[in-house]
């Protein structure tokens, strides 16, 4: 993975919590998740994150 330059910018706003290589990465967090079928935690509510449920559906249900 090559460092991001705004890594440290990303992660005063990032609210997840799932401990991953990726966090502060935006660009390789959400193609992850689309590659997945989700949604990064950033599209979620801070209590909604903490269920890591990702899904559509989910994001769908809390909005």
């Amino acid at each position: 993975m090559v460092e991001c330059p705004n890594k440290e910018k990303n992660l005063e706003r990032c609210n997840c919590t799932y401990p991953c290589d990726r966090k502060g990465v935006c660009c390789e967090c959400i193609a992850y998740h689309k590659a997945r079928g989700e949604l990064p935690a950033c599209f979620f509510s801070e209590e909604d994150e903490k269920t890591y449920d990702r899904s559509v559906e989910n994001f769908k249900k809390s909005n």
